[in-house]
Parts: C-alpha cells; sequence; structure tokens
C-alpha cells in the first residue's frame, strides 16, 4: 500500500477548511446583515426574506466560522536534524 504525502494532505486539508472558512462567513453576512457576499461577487437572485430564525442560524454558523478561522492550527511542526531523525521539533509559521 501506497502512504499518503502528509505535506499534499496537510495542504488539501487547510484548503478545505478556508473554503469552510469562508463558506461560514458568507452564511454570517447572510444572517447579521440580509447580504450574501457571493451573491455580490458572481451576480445572482434577487434579495430574498428569511425568517428570523433562518437568519440566526445563519449568523451562528458565521460566528463558528469566524472562531476556526483564528483557532486552526495553520502552523505545522518540522523536525530539525540530521539524517539519523534525532532532532528538535519547531513550529514553523504556514499562514497563506
Amino acid at each position: 500500500m501506497e502512504r499518503i504525502n502528509t505535506d499534499r494532505m496537510s495542504g488539501f486539508i487547510k484548503f478545505l477548511a478556508v473554503v469552510a472558512i469562508i463558506g461560514a462567513v458568507n452564511w454570517g453576512l447572510i444572517g447579521f446583515f440580509n447580504w450574501n457576499l457571493v451573491d455580490a461577487i458572481f451576480g445572482g437572485g434577487a434579495r430574498e426574506q428569511t425568517s428570523a430564525l433562518a437568519r440566526l442560524i445563519y449568523a451562528l454558523v458565521g460566528l463558528a466560522g469566524v472562531a476556526l478561522a483564528l483557532v486552526f492550527p495553520w502552523q505545522r511542526k518540522v523536525l530539525v536534524g540530521g539524517p539519523t531523525g534525532i532532532g528538535i521539533e519547531r513550529r514553523v509559521d504556514v499562514r497563506p
């Protein structure tokens, strides 16, 4: 069985997190201001009325996206050492 490249997988997970954060922030904008960022950028349908409960849920999803953006582990561990594999772990900033 072939090993999965962890750097590639880590990059893919971070890409998915960025997409989820953007989606959550868009839902938050809909919840708080009844404004759809995706429709504004790419063109979209008419502005629709939503219920107060739906807007509350959208707002909560938006806040969760902002919280995820703040606490997501954007850093990765790098092993610094010789060819023996014995070394010191340190954190390296890899923010997009």
